[in-house]
C-alpha cells in the first residue's frame, strides 16, 4: 500500500502541474510535500493520506484518504476558495496515470477553509479519496 500512496500523490502532483489555470493563479508550480524555507505563498501542500486495504480473494486493492492544503495570506477567503476550485477540477473523477497500479476512481469527499490565528493565513482544506487497485 505504501507504494500506492507514493505513485498516487506523484499523479496528483503531475495532474495540478498541468492545470495551467491553477499553475498562473499559485504564480508557478507550487506544489510540495513538504513545504520549503521561505515559501512565497500561495502555495499547496500534500498533508496527511491514510490507507486501508480492501483486497479480496481475486482483487489487491486499497482505499487512500488524502488532504491536500491551499495556504494563501491573501485577505479573506476568497483567493483559498478559488485556487480550490482549480485544484478540484484538476482532481475530481479524473483518469490519472499511476505507475504499477490502476486509479479506480477519485473524488473530492469534503473541503473547509480556516483561518489560522497563530500564521496569520488561510488553510484550505481538501479530503480526497481514491480508489486503487495493482495492475
Amino acid at each position: 500500500m505504501t507504494a500506492a500512496i507514493l505513485d498516487l500523490q506523484q499523479a496528483v502532483f503531475e495532474a495540478l502541474k498541468e492545470s495551467g489555470a491553477l499553475v498562473a493563479a499559485l504564480g508557478g508550480a507550487r506544489f510540495h510535500d513538504v513545504t520549503p524555507a521561505n515559501q512565497r505563498f500561495p502555495y499547496v501542500t500534500f498533508g496527511r493520506a491514510t490507507a486501508y486495504d480492501w483486497s479480496t480473494d481475486t482483487e489487491t486493492g486499497s482505499e487512500h484518504l488524502f488532504t491536500l492544503h491551499v495556504w494563501s495570506k491573501h485577505r479573506g477567503r476568497k483567493e483559498a476558495l478559488e485556487l480550490m476550485e482549480l485544484a478540484r477540477e484538476a482532481l475530481h473523477d479524473r483518469a490519472l496515470g499511476l505507475e504499477g497500479h490502476h486509479l479506480v476512481n477519485l473524488r473530492l469527499e469534503s473541503s473547509e477553509v480556516r483561518f489560522d490565528e497563530d500564521l496569520h493565513v488561510y488553510d484550505g482544506a481538501m479530503r480526497f479519496r481514491a480508489v486503487v487497485e495493482e495492475e
